[in-house]
């Protein structure tokens, strides 16, 4: 048991904003009074089950005296044994009624024994005794709970809050009861006027003094009838359909809404108010939550040599957090953006005080800067998430695109092999598959030479994995439509009907780890199971209502039109690649067919070329290796495309 105080003054921790009184001056003979009450109590119901059994009174006396005696050191030997006499009282709960159950029981079994051993001295009824034992434990619980409820009642109106929010609790399991307790028995700041609840048979119940009202479909009508300001989601359980169903339900009764943790936390306890908060459009996209920590991942990094590049972006920065939980020998951060990476180490060293983390400031397509960290740090296990990304961009940024994400991959993965490196892992995407655009093109043409590496440095393994988009990457579609929320604009979208992959950076993280295990890896491109595409609209549609939006919510939907480069669908897997499973659930391997020409040629031809400013030859050479490309939204010849795309170079080249 806690030991603390049982005074009704109260320490800080016990509640934000209480009153802080000094001690009662009884506390230092807490346990002499506990004791006491107790041997009060065993005299004060045995009189009282004597006279209910006999019907009178036990005859005062030396024998009654006796009697009582016996009973109090019996009970007051009982309740040390079963250390009742030291239990805080204010937080009493089960465990402490059931010892106090086993404290009478064995009392009352010794009592019972002496009357038989010894009748003459101690001539006690045995329906007297076991009346007496069953009042003794009902008055000793009666005390405990009251003082309990007294302490939380004076706790929480001493509390120093704003007025209570009336809120409505969604569910009524678990986690609803764990939350409804918590918020009657803290001053919290809110004040739980009903339950709702789609099992029938709990409505009309009450539970913690909170009645069920009826199904979650009532919410607009209960709203009303309770004066709720808010609704709570206390379904750790619920799917993404569940919640977007629950969102619109809120909508239309005009609460605001919150959720509750996770499943973990309620199967442990562990369900604080604090740990509400409003529901995120992650949460209704349906992606399961991860374990950090793995036995395999850590077998495989513990003391290793790691490099991530682009270790300061979305997907580099969460691979270096997940690396760093596995106790790497030597963690390298590439990366060429200062101040992000800057803030990466910061938050790293901070959470790993005893790793060797090297930031590295560098480009990747600088040769002298990517041989000089694999001489110096020997990396063991390469992680290649350095690119550019952003589609429309580099449309117009070709040059660049070509320069980072093929040249760049090259030297790296080239790098690897050359110096030992036992793994190489590209981060790819699924615009790499039968690409529309420059980025897609050169992401393809990446994984092109990590295969085709595989063959010239046998000792190293090889492989890419593909996914599609993650959520809150810096420049996804989230974070921009957020924005534009704050600014009071329209969302933006492309097309009604445009759809996209969506995957947490996490979930997306430990994947790539996952498949980096993998034996079949070798060689080959793995593909994370996305599940199903997204609309966009779908997903502007749902920010707008978890922002309190009220209305047509197509009114703040603007469509914009495809830019240059885009698709209307994006794709996992090419018309000539085959999946096959894999021992994780999520991970699925590409079969490639095998290409005669080789690519490296024709990369190191093209660094020649842009080295020289040649950046038309090299743009003609893409597009003809890539017959779907676009420019500009629009499929032309390939020398129509290099006299459109050569401004967008030119300029590239001049800055």
């Amino acid at each position: 048991m806690p030991h603390q105080s049982d005074a009704l003054s109260l320490d800080p921790a016990s509640a934000p904003g209480l009153t802080v009184s000094r001690p009662a001056f009884w506390i230092p003979f807490r346990n002499a009074l506990v004791v006491a009450g107790y041997g009060l109590a065993s005299v004060c119901v045995y009189p009282l089950a004597y006279l209910v059994v006999e019907g009178r009174l036990p005859v005062p006396g030396q024998e009654l005296a006796g009697i009582l005696g016996l009973l109090v050191v019996i009970r007051l030997c009982c309740s040390q044994i079963f250390v009742l006499s030291t239990s805080q009282w204010r937080f009493v709960g089960v465990a402490d009624v059931l010892r106090l159950a086993g404290a009478v029981a064995l009392g009352t079994a010794v009592a019972y024994l002496c009357s038989w051993i010894a009748p003459m001295l101690f001539p006690i009824p045995a329906r007297v005794l076991f009346l007496e034992g069953i009042l003794y434990g009902g008055l000793v619980a009666a005390a405990w709970i009251g003082y309990r409820a007294l302490f939380e009642r004076v706790r929480f109106y001493r509390a120093r809050v704003a007025p209570s929010r009336r809120v409505v609790v969604i569910g009524a399991g678990e986690a609803g009861n764990l939350l409804v307790r918590e918020m009657l028995r803290f001053p919290t700041g809110y004040r739980p006027v009903a339950f709702l609840d789609d099992d029938i048979s709990k409505h009309g119940a009450r539970i913690h003094g909170v009645r069920v009202y009826g199904r979650v479909a009532d919410l607009p009508r209960v709203a009303v009838e309770v004066k709720a300001e808010e609704a709570i989601i206390a379904i750790p359980s619920a799917s993404p359909e569940q919640l977007r169903e629950l969102v619109a339900t809120c909508e239309r009764s005009g609460l605001k809404l919150k959720v509750l943790p996770g499943i973990v936390e309620v199967l442990a306890g562990d369900v604080r108010v604090n740990q509400l908060r409003d529901v995120r459009i992650e949460d209704l996209l349906g992606r399961d939550p991860i374990l950090l920590e793995l036995p395999e991942l850590a077998a495989d990094l513990r003391g290793r040599s790691v490099l991530i590049t682009g270790a300061a972006g979305s997907i580099g920065s969460e691979l270096a957090r997940q690396v760093a939980l596995h106790q790497p020998g030597t963690l390298v951060l590439f990366d060429q953006a200062e101040t992000a990476l800057f803030f990466v180490e910061l938050e790293l060293r901070d959470a790993h005080p005893d790793l060797h983390i090297v930031p590295v400031i560098g480009d990747i397509v600088d040769h002298a800067a990517v041989e000089r960290v694999f001489e110096e740090y020997r990396p063991e296990r390469v992680f290649h998430a350095a690119a550019y990304k952003h589609v429309p961009l580099m449309e117009v940024n070709a040059r660049e695109a070509v320069l980072n994400n093929v040249i760049g991959t090259w030297r790296v993965a080239d790098a690897a092999g050359r110096h030992g490196a036992e793994k190489f892992v590209l981060v790819s995407t699924d615009k790499a598959v039968r690409p529309a655009n420059v980025m897609g093109a050169t992401k393809c043409l990446a994984e092109r030479i990590v295969l085709e590496l595989q063959h010239r440095y046998r000792e190293t393994t090889y492989g890419a994995v593909r996914f599609g988009n993650v959520l809150g990457s810096n420049g996804s579609v989230i974070p921009v439509f957020r924005k534009q929320l704050e600014e009071g604009k329209p969302l933006t979208v492309t097309h009604p009907e445009t759809t996209r992959y969506f995957m947490t950076i996490p979930e997306a993280v430990q994947l790539i780890l996952q498949a980096s295990l993998l034996p079949e890896l070798r060689g080959q491109i793995a593909m994370l199971d996305m599940g199903e595409p997204v609309k966009i609209r779908d997903l502007a549609v749902n920010l707008l209502r978890l922002a309190g939006v009220r209305g047509d919510l197509e009114r703040h939907i603007t469509y914009t039109g495809l830019r240059p480069g885009e698709k209307l669908h994006e794709e996992l897997i090419a018309p000539d690649e085959c999946a096959r499973p894999t021992k994780v659930a999520k991970v699925r391997m590409l079969e490639t067919p095998a290409r005669s020409e080789s690519i490296i040629f024709e990369v190191a031809e093209w660094e020649r070329e842009l080295a020289e400013g040649q950046d038309e030859l090299v743009l003609e050479a893409l597009l003809e290796e890539f017959p779907t490309l676009r420019i500009g939204g629009e499929k032309v010849s390939s020398r129509e495309r290099v006299q459109h795309a050569a401004p967008a170079v030119a300029i590239s080249r001049a800055v």
